[in-house]
Parts: C-alpha cells; structure tokens; sequence
C-alpha cells in the first residue's frame, strides 16, 4: 500500500474546518498531530506530513486559519509573510488550541490509528505543540523553533508528557537567552528534551525557505523519529 492523503472534515461549535490526513503504507500507524507554520496548510507542511506517514505514522493536520478563510495557503516572500502575521496575530491561541483537542478527537476515532499520538509543530505550531502538552491532550510533544514558549514558562509545571523541543543558535526570531530560560526552566524535568542547532536560523527544517539547513534539518528529524519511536 502507498501512502495516501486527503482534505477530511472536522466539526466544532464554529462550524467545520478541515484537516490534511496522510496515511502511511501500512495503512495504520501512531499518530501525529502536525501543527502549521503560520503560512497555512502549505505544500511544505502537507510535504511533511507525507514525510511522517512515509515513516509509519498517522499524520493530520488542522487548517488553523479557517476562520479567516478556508485552506490558505502562503509563499515566503514579502508578502506571504505580512498576511502569514495577520492571520497568526487574527488566531488566539485558546481557540487554535480547542480546534486542536477536536483535532486529536479525530485522529483518535480514525480506523488508521494503533498506538498513541503525539503533537509536532513549526513556528507558531510550536507553541502550539506545547500548549498541546500543557492541556494535556497528546501523549508527547515536538516543538521545533517555537515563538513564544519563553513567555509561557508558568504554565511548564503542568506538563506531565515527554517534549521534545529544537532551536537553531542563530534564530533572529528566538535569542539565545530565550532558549536558556526554557532550558533552565525545564533543567529538573528528564521527560524535556532540548536541542539546539550551532549554524541554524529560524525555519532551518522548511525546505522552501532560505533558512533551509539540510544537515540540521536530517539531525533533527532523526531526533523527532527516535523520541516519537520510544514514546509512541
């Protein structure tokens, strides 16, 4: 069997919103939650998910921005970035948050589904994969690069789930100190695993970006493969 994808359905008190599933060639598989950049549901995210199906998981993926249209899609340029902002600072992330517990509910009543699932995210889905674990919603949790967890250090007592985050050294978005406030945040807890990057900038997994960084991208998700193995 070849992997497959397809655009389902999910429902919330909103109304519906979908969600990219690619399925792996066993047909089932652990699962994962993967959680956009904040350019959208893109050809680089739904290659991602291909990506985790072809290494035997059960990937969806929500359209976070379908309130403020349907299936959005963005380049890295000038102007891709400028919406990519809007729609981001347009989404709060208690109601990402709940689209992503309905999220879970989904993959969770899938046929495909034989074992636990985990929250992987990129960017702005990197924040978004440790509220996942916050709220306790998935059984582990992939952060690379996320924006903004320096500032929600209150909430890492209530993380009970293994996490697993990246960071490039050279992020112009996400300072060192910020990455050492994480760390020693999380210096007592074994289940937080941090990695760090020497030569990698923001987005150095996303092949379509020119912070590409095609060794650390390959380290990295041979980290993601090793931990999502043990936890899943």
């Amino acid at each position: 069997m070849s992997i497959t994808s397809q655009w389902i359905e999910i429902d919330s008190q909103d109304g519906r919103f979908g969600a990219y599933l690619a399925l792996p060639h066993t047909g089932k598989g652990p699962g994962i939650v993967l959680l956009q950049e904040i350019f959208g549901v893109n050809a680089h995210i739904r290659s991602v998910a291909e990506q985790y199906a072809a290494d035997g998981y059960v990937v969806l993926v929500p359209d976070l921005f379908w309130r403020s249209g349907a299936r959005i899609e963005l380049d890295y340029d000038q102007a891709g970035w400028q919406r990519a902002v809007e729609l981001m600072n347009a989404t709060p992330v208690d109601q990402a948050v709940a689209d992503i517990a309905l999220t879970v509910s989904a993959l969770k009543s899938h046929p495909a589904l034989d074992g636990k699932l985990a929250s992987l995210g990129f960017c702005f889905g990197g924040l978004l994969a440790y509220h996942s674990a916050v709220q306790g919603l998935v059984d582990a949790a992939v952060c690379y690069y996320g924006g903004g967890i320096q500032h929600q250090l209150q909430r890492a007592d209530a993380i009970t789930v293994p996490v697993l985050m990246h960071f490039g050294e050279q992020d112009s978005h996400i300072p060192m100190d910020a990455v050492a406030g994480i760390r020693a945040a999380f210096a007592q807890r074994g289940a937080v695993d941090i990695r760090s990057y020497p030569d990698a900038e923001h987005g150095f997994n996303c092949s379509h970006r020119s912070s590409y960084h095609q060794r650390r991208a390959a380290e990295a998700h041979g980290h993601s493969l090793v931990f999502l193995s043990g936890k899943l």
